[in-house]
């Protein structure tokens, strides 16, 4: 494999703070990076250093000549009016290729990826439809380098799957910025943690997220130990000093230097092992014993003449930690806001318990009020907050949530999604609950503040609601997951894996219904479209396009190769390889063309 792209050096300044310093990383070609680090570590501005968006302050780069790469960022913005057809077309600019391939190749990429409808206008597609369109966008510029920043932001379960096993499959190196640990796991094979923890700031690991987490705890425990063996040594030297040492030998005075050089080795050290602190995070119960906290008696409800939810029949105890989980549009935050009391049923009996109290977290986030400072939204304002019966300042109460001083008067505005969430996190605290109802918590945090937030959700003895497209999370707190199937059913399951079977086979059920309706409606319509042979023709021919992109791609990196531009015979022979290549693409997709109109 050859280096697709090597950084050395890099750092990058925030103001008169330094957001990280002397990053370096190596990526070869089809290379499978994974890059993670605590909120505010500079993940995200490192992806766009490499993309060229924004300048580093130090540091190098050294690109393959004519590197294509592509850069999806964590915000997916279309230009108002675009098609779905228009937006993997215009991304495919400067291609040596015609409209007419440009279109065919589009169809094809989009038809891989869910789509059916090529004249929607992107505007209008939901959150995780945008996000499939936006990595389709980038794929069709055909990279050698995919940077990927939080891919699964408004993804559903399904489209994470979708996503893991396009990543999986990929003939192209890439770098996934990601919090979702099942996708690390499966989809990588390098582990980069940018963090001020490790000396050089940052740590990269060959291996899956399991062998980086491994490897991290031995690294870490080592750098423990070497902290209290540098602070015994410190201890010696101190006293040593202490007693009179004479300074005016030259071997006094050397040690005298060494002292001081070992106390800031022993600063540092301190500074890195302390650089790996996590919010605290700890919910309220209230401790109520009510067997019964919420029963939902054949619930329905309707959304624009939809049914959302349909004869739901539940019941919500203390201890009980339900996920709730579903195709995006399915009814999930439908179904919370009715469990919230924000909306009533259609039809069907919803009781609470007297009193209940409800804490709802919000993934709009819209509890929080953007012109407010840290402080105002920490404590109202006061310089204590009562927390379990106590009271503790609020620099006390915002160093939990890993908020310094100076950060007390900003606006909540001008912090990071993943800031403005432990915001909302440490508001709820406040709240004893009965229910706790969690949408799409994980957004924006890291991931040492997603194992806290699991590890408080674990003791909460209320009733938990959670809506998350974390696969670990949901997996690791639900006691039971009532799936629903987007068509206003709803069943209960006894874990996500026991879903995902039913939701497969569901999906399989209805699509055969759709054909056996077609087949139905017009049976002479198929007999007279594809012969026998036409049809296995057509069933293969994705696969030879893939192939035969395959060998264009290979074509095109021998054309790059130094050692092939300086042989003249190899560069003809070179030349004449990608121009077959390119001729059996366009004859592929040529064909592919005209048996899909055939078929039609």
């Amino acid at each position: 494999m050859g280096s697709l792209l090597q950084a050395v050096g890099v750092s990058k300044l925030i103001g008169a703070r330094m957001l990280f310093k002397g990053i370096t990383l190596n990526i070869e070609d089809r290379e499978r990076v994974g890059m993670i680090g605590p909120n505010g570590s500079g993940k995200s501005t490192l992806m766009k250093i490499i993309a060229g968006i924004e300048q580093a302050d130090g540091g190098e780069f050294v690109k393959k000549r004519q590197l294509r790469m592509a850069y999806l960022p964590q915000e997916d913005r279309f230009e108002t009016g675009q098609s779905v057809e228009d937006v993997v077309v215009d991304a495919q600019d400067g291609e040596p290729i015609d409209e007419h391939d440009k279109v065919v190749r589009g169809h094809i990429l989009l038809s891989k990826m869910g789509f059916e409808d090529f004249e929607q206008k992107a505007e209008t597609l939901s959150g995780g439809w945008r996000k499939r369109l936006a990595i389709a966008r980038e794929l069709a510029r055909s990279p050698e380098l995919l940077l990927l920043d939080e891919p699964t932001n408004h993804l559903d379960l399904e489209g994470i799957e979708w996503l893991e096993g396009m990543l999986k499959s990929a003939q192209f190196a890439f770098v996934l910025v990601s919090h979702d640990r099942y996708l690390l796991e499966h989809a990588t094979t390098r582990v980069v943690e940018i963090n001020r923890a490790y000396p050089d700031g940052f740590l990269s690991i060959n291996g899956a997220y399991s062998t980086f987490l491994e490897k991290k705890e031995e690294f870490l425990a080592a750098q423990r130990s070497e902290q209290a063996s540098l602070a015994s040594r410190v201890r010696r030297e101190v006293e040593w000093l202490q007693r009179g040492a004479k300074a005016r030998t030259t071997k006094a005075k050397g040690r005298i230097e060494q002292a001081k050089e070992m106390m800031g080795d022993l600063a540092d050290i301190r500074q890195r092992n302390a650089a790996g602190g996590a919010t605290q995070i700890e919910f309220t119960s209230s401790e109520r014993q009510t067997r019964k906290l919420i029963v939902a008696k054949k619930v329905s409800k309707s959304l624009g003449g939809k049914k959302i939810i349909d004869g739901l029949d539940l019941v919500l105890g203390p201890g009980m930690k339900l996920g709730l989980v579903g195709p995006n549009g399915s009814g999930k935050t439908t179904l919370i806001r009715m469990l919230a009391g924000q909306i009533q049923p259609d039809s069907g009996e919803l009781k609470r318990a007297e009193g209940l109290r409800v804490v709802l977290f919000d993934q709009a986030r819209k509890q929080l009020d953007q012109t407010m400072s840290v402080k105002e939204s920490l404590s109202s304002g006061s310089e204590t907050v009562m927390f379990n019966g106590q009271s503790m300042h609020i620099t006390s109460w915002a160093k939990q949530f890993l908020f310094r001083q100076d950060q007390l008067s900003m606006p909540v505005g001008d912090l990071s999604g993943g800031e403005q969430a432990r915001i909302l996190i440490a508001q709820l605290m406040l709240k004893p609950a009965d229910v706790l109802v969690l949408d799409e918590p994980t957004n924006d945090l890291d991931i040492p503040t997603l194992q806290v937030l699991e590890e408080s959700l674990e003791e909460f003895a209320g009733a938990l609601v959670l809506v998350t497209h974390d696969r670990y999370m949901i997996d690791r707190l639900s006691t039971e997951i009532l799936g629903l199937d987007g068509r206003g059913g709803a069943r209960m399951f006894g874990d996500l894996s026991q879903w995902e079977r039913w939701r497969k086979q569901d999906e399989k059920g209805v699509e055969e219904k759709k054909s056996a309706g077609k087949t139905a409606e017009a049976p002479a319509k198929k007999a007279k479209s594809l012969s026998y042979m036409e049809l296995r023709e057509l069933e293969q021919i994705e696969g030879k396009i893939a192939a035969a992109e395959g060998d264009l791609h290979d074509a095109q990196r021998l054309m790059d190769e130094p050692s092939v531009l300086a042989d003249h015979r190899r560069l003809a022979d070179a030349c004449k390889r990608m121009e077959t290549a390119q001729a059996a693409v366009h004859k592929l997709y040529a064909r592919w063309e005209m048996l899909e109109a055939k078929k039609a």
